[in-house]
């Protein structure tokens, strides 16, 4: 396990689970392999069960394309496998084959309160100005999200900082289950928030996150970039005119470089004080290409084996559909608990 990781733990008389779910968006890049898809092995190695899910159904609350959104899919898969994790071991499977996180979701609608959804600062920033012309499927989001969570009885979620207020509302809706049919049914699931690069920004502006979405190619690493393109965006990465402090303490104010030192530290297993006590004082002249030589190694052979994985579709199918049946096979029972405990007439526990 990488420095400052946690071994996950169990909810009170809950088994230990890790679930984490990804947006089949496309463009995956460095943000989303150093802060997940680097970490979703840890687990397993700690003896902990873990599912890992690409969240089609959380796509669609904005337009996709329908065969822009099958290629993400498969090509996330692909990210999951290239990254190091291992289908036989990890429960890894898309979203709308298991159809129980929908019907869930519909329960946790009945639950959740409006105000608690109005408050959701993700639905105001991905609606903006056009709030009455968004899905009502992005409005509902957290309800599902609650609900890809606990319909695996979930007790850590490894999660970036963007979406803490989706986890919390994730926990205020198990409480309210649990104290409107009084039965510790839920648990209070905790994140997961940890490593020097959890949240990795621009290489064009230390103070934005680095995204899919910026026009800019040149502002992101993308895991399917080949050696050359990563050497060249790191070497033209913005920074400030000094050279690197001596101490971490003095990262503080220069974003720029705070930011190409996290992202040493979090492809080469280490903490920043480590990295500063190696490379601080040097000019970046000298640390962009430590950093290049290091992302080269880390990523281009993601890259590689993610084009190779890309080449049989079926089998990338197919590794998606055992997963599913897996992730059913936890998820049933559960539902099936949850329609009893609610009242519906014919579920069985």
């Amino acid at each position: 396990m990488t420095e400052g990781a946690q071994t996950p733990r169990a909810a009170d008389g809950f088994t230990p689970r890790v679930f984490s779910g990804i947006q089949p968006s496309g463009n995956l890049h460095l943000g989303n392999y150093l802060g997940a898809l680097k970490r979703f092995a840890e687990p397993l190695d700690a003896g902990v069960e873990a599912l890992y899910c690409m969240v089609d159904l959380h796509a669609i609350t904005v337009w996709q394309e329908p065969d822009a959104l099958r290629h993400a899919t498969r090509e996330l898969a692909a990210g999951f496998i290239a990254s190091g994790l291992d289908p036989e071991r990890a429960i890894l499977f898309n979203q709308s084959q298991v159809a129980e996180h929908a019907q869930l979701a519909w329960i946790f609608n009945c639950v959740a309160r409006m105000g608690w959804m109005k408050r959701m600062t993700q639905f105001k920033d991905k609606a903006g100005k056009n709030a009455e012309q968004a899905s009502l499927g992005l409005f509902g989001y957290p309800a599902l999200m609650a609900a890809d969570i606990l319909v695996y009885h979930a007790t850590q979620v490894p999660v970036g900082e963007d979406q803490k207020q989706h986890l919390e509302l994730t926990r205020n809706i198990a409480a309210k289950f649990n104290h409107d049919y009084g039965i510790e049914f839920f648990p209070d699931t905790e994140p997961v928030i940890e490593g020097a690069a959890t949240r990795v920004m621009s290489l064009r502006d230390g103070e934005k996150k680095m995204s899919k979405s910026d026009p800019s190619d040149m502002s992101r690493i993308n895991l399917t970039d080949d050696a050359d393109t990563i050497a060249k965006k790191i070497r033209k990465a913005k920074t400030d005119p000094e050279p690197l402090p001596e101490t971490a303490e003095g990262l503080e104010t220069r974003p720029e470089a705070r930011n190409l030192v996290n992202i040493y530290a979090a492809l080469a297993d280490k903490s920043v004080e480590q990295v500063m006590a190696e490379a601080g004082g040097k000019p970046f002249s000298e640390f962009k290409p430590m950093l290049a030589d290091l992302a080269v190694e880390r990523i281009a052979p993601i890259s590689a084996e993610m084009g190779r994985l890309m080449e049989d579709p079926a089998e990338i199918d197919r590794l998606l559909a055992r997963g599913a049946e897996r992730a059913r096979a936890i998820a049933h029972p559960i539902l099936q608990r949850t329609y009893e405990i609610v009242g519906m007439v014919g579920a069985r526990p």
